[in-house]
């Protein structure tokens, strides 16, 4: 960032280094898994194929490119009214809490579970000193939208009525990929259908913004690491049926596209292999030009998804993470 005083107004200009995109930035431990997970990636995409609880059980039982989820003995179920019946949250507290870290897992709108990152969730919970909540939304092809964004939205508004009875007034947002997406219509919805903000951080991680398909998101075939164009289309088809790309641009659909004026301190975090990388990019220069607080964080040839995977790279970005949720926090 450089900064220019002239005339009594100081322009500010933020640029990105194009030396983080080359490959020769790219640390060896992160580039030597890529034929593996590529290898493995194959047959657990979507689900377009093989139907989506297929992919599920193989996800739950760490089957195919992600390692297999571990379940925290701390972690206890608890469940509230939602729109169509009940909703069940994944709650991971900490020694002591100052409030709330609402979690959206990811999955594409079609995969995941809300007991599939219980070591991240008590990562997260012991470093920022948060209960962390994650939901159970319906998933589709099952439940399209507005199953889940609904979901969501009943979880916030509840957790935001009931901060107090988790230790504090503290509460953030956040999540992975489609977690990513659904944490930002979920702040969006707070605030343009029933008029509050109370999320003091939003931690958007690999997040999909663009539901019309970013250019990136576009152009990313096979030979790339765990999403692809093909399987992107086939989750915004899952979740937005019989709709068209221009459709899915949407304000209250596409982040990217909404009103993004007087929201939280946003912390964005994508790697350069991902083929969300202009997601992240765009709506972290759209968060920053409505006028609210964003950082950037990113990582040299890390695929979508990286967090999953034990390296260097997954430990930089959970302690960035951390440390923005802590500063943002107060």
């Amino acid at each position: 960032m450089e900064g220019n005083q002239e005339d009594g107004w100081l322009e500010v200009t933020t640029y990105l280094d194009p030396s983080i995109f080359a490959d020769s930035a790219i640390p060896e431990e992160t580039a030597r898994p890529e034929r593996r997970h590529h290898r493995a990636h194959q047959g657990h995409g979507s689900g377009g194929k093989v139907g989506a609880q297929t992919v599920r059980d193989a996800r739950a039982s760490g089957q195919g490119v992600f390692p297999a989820p571990v379940k925290s003995e701390r972690a206890k179920w608890i469940e509230i009214d939602g729109p169509a019946g009940k909703v069940k949250l994944r709650v991971v507290a900490p020694e002591k809490s100052r409030g709330v870290y609402l979690h959206v897992h990811g999955g594409g709108h079609v995969l995941g579970a809300a007991d599939q990152q219980d070591r991240l969730l008590e990562r997260i919970a012991d470093g920022a000193n948060l209960t962390a909540i994650s939901v159970e939304y319906r998933l589709a092809p099952e439940h399209p939208y507005p199953a889940g964004p609904d979901d969501c939205e009943a979880a916030a508004l509840w957790v935001a009525d009931n901060l107090r009875d988790f230790g504090g007034d503290k509460l953030a947002i956040g999540g992975e990929s489609a977690g990513a997406h659904l944490s930002a219509m979920t702040i969006l919805r707070l605030r343009d259908k029933h008029g509050r903000t109370p999320f003091n951080a939003a931690n958007l991680v690999f997040g999909v913004f663009d539901l019309g398909l970013s250019p990136s998101a576009q152009i990313w075939q096979f030979g790339r690491l765990v999403l692809r164009t093909m399987d992107i289309e086939q989750f915004g088809n899952a979740f937005l049926p019989n709709t068209t790309d221009e459709q899915k641009r949407a304000p209250d659909l596409s982040p990217l596209f909404a009103d993004l004026r007087g929201l939280c301190p946003g912390f964005f975090t994508i790697g350069t292999k991902d083929a969300l990388l202009d997601d992240s990019l765009f709506m972290h220069a759209r968060w920053v030009a409505a006028g609210n607080k964003g950082q950037l964080d990113i990582y040299p040839g890390a695929c979508h998804g990286f967090i999953a995977f034990p390296s260097e790279q997954t430990t930089q970005s959970i302690k960035a993470q951390i440390a923005f949720l802590n500063s943002a926090l107060g």
